[in-house]
């Protein structure tokens, strides 16, 4: 193997030394025997070109921040690497990169406290936050929490904590100490609140447990008055209304048999019925014909004769009794408007008939026909003098008082 100044950064000699070049001259990095210069070299630029990629590396990581201290003690280990470095290639190159990188430590190591002084303090709003949501949830009315909902925020709330303490960045032992505690104490506090009301609440759906089923024996003892006992039962089923709730499941089950002892009520109610309606329904169709004959009354216009029509068959509707109860309505409407229409004839004639209002209304015509009488008398004069107002007006005035005298008539 012959001497060669193969690469700017390295030779390999005839004994299959190989040097590299630096500034400060060549040194011996190892030998490669028994192969050619070329391969010799390339076997040191390979080492070589490790230690570049290891470079590049650091530069990567110092670039996406890094903690400078690491940055540090990398860059340190690599110079003195790269210093003693068996390899070819140009290590200056290196160096200079290494101590480029180096000199940003002290910058990054700024940055990176001032960003994790933010990044603690910015932390503690957070995890105050949390604090917070939890002493809000425990300052709440227990009478109006809701509890499912607030149970499973409290869950959502300390994971929460627990991932915040698990991926945020550490803070200070005693802020720390102090959020926790104001944490556990709000969740104390709530799960107090939550026990209390529940054993509140079950001593309530106890007490309406107690009064319902009192409603129940009583409503189910109605059973042997059938029909008769709905009056009572309805009665059973305010005071139901009024006790409370005793809980879903409770309340459904009460329910049911309170429900069940009214069933029975109701069917022997619609058995009576029925057996009503059915018997009823000869007395509708005698209303109806009574009805047929006592409608024309609507038109009537003898008082006399419609009073007595219509106390007829009122003693005879009377006498007929009950009807069906879903046609109780509509006959006894259209036996008022008959009454009503009768009424109106007396009430009429009283005003008519009315001595005082007679009198007066005889009093104000006679006034009437005496005016009139004047009035037309002047009326003849203004046209035997021409004079077109005077004879406007006194045909306004008698107009006027003719149609007085036609209204009192």
């Amino acid at each position: 193997m012959s001497s060669s100044d193969q690469q700017p950064w390295g030779r390999v000699d005839e004994a299959g030394v190989v040097y590299v070049r630096t500034a400060d001259g060549e040194r011996v990095v190892g030998e490669y025997p028994d192969a050619s210069a070329e391969e010799a070299l390339a076997y040191f630029e390979r080492k070589y070109a490790d230690l570049a990629g290891q470079v590049m590396l650091l530069e990567q990581r110092a670039r996406r921040g890094a903690p400078a201290n690491d940055v540090a003690k990398a860059v340190a280990s690599l110079r003195e690497t790269v210093a003693n470095a068996n390899a070819v290639g140009d290590l200056g190159a290196l160096d200079a990169r290494l101590a480029k990188l180096g000199g940003t430590v002290e910058e990054l190591t700024e940055q990176q406290t001032a960003e994790a002084k933010a990044a603690v303090e910015q932390a503690i709003v957070e995890r105050t936050a949390i604090v917070e949501q939890v002493e809000a949830l425990a300052a709440e009315d227990p009478a109006k929490t809701q509890w499912k909902q607030a149970g499973a925020r409290l869950d959502e709330l300390f994971a929460a904590w627990q991932a915040h303490q698990h991926d945020g960045p550490r803070i200070p032992k005693n802020e720390a100490n102090e959020l926790w505690k104001r944490f556990r104490a709000a969740r104390t506090t709530l799960e107090r609140n939550r026990k209390a009301f529940f054993a509140e609440l079950d001593t309530q759906h106890r007490d309406v447990r107690a009064r319902k089923t009192e409603l129940i024996e009583r409503a189910e003892a109605l059973a042997p008055l059938g029909a008769d006992g709905v009056p009572q039962y309805r009665a059973l089923l305010d005071d139901w209304k009024r006790a409370g709730r005793a809980g879903k499941r409770n309340d459904d089950a009460l329910w049911a048999r309170f429900k069940a002892a009214g069933d029975v009520l109701y069917a022997a109610k619609a058995e009576t019925d029925a057996i009503e309606n059915e018997e009823f329904q000869q007395n509708l169709e005698q209303k109806l014909a009574l009805l047929e004959e006592a409608e024309p009354l609507l038109k009537a216009t003898d008082r006399t004769q419609a009073r007595a029509a219509l106390l007829s068959i009122q003693t005879r509707w009377d006498a007929i009794g009950k009807v069906p109860r879903d046609q109780l309505k509509s006959v006894e409407e259209r036996l008022r408007k008959v009454e009503t229409a009768v009424r109106r004839l007396d009430d009429e004639h009283w005003e008519r008939s009315n001595p005082e209002k007679k009198a007066r209304s005889e009093g104000l015509a006679a006034q009437l026909t005496d005016a009139i009488a004047k009035l037309e008398a002047e009326l003849e004069q203004a046209k035997a003098s021409g004079d077109a107002k005077a004879i406007q007006q006194a045909q306004e005035a008698l107009d006027a008082r003719k149609a007085w005298l036609s209204a009192i008539h």
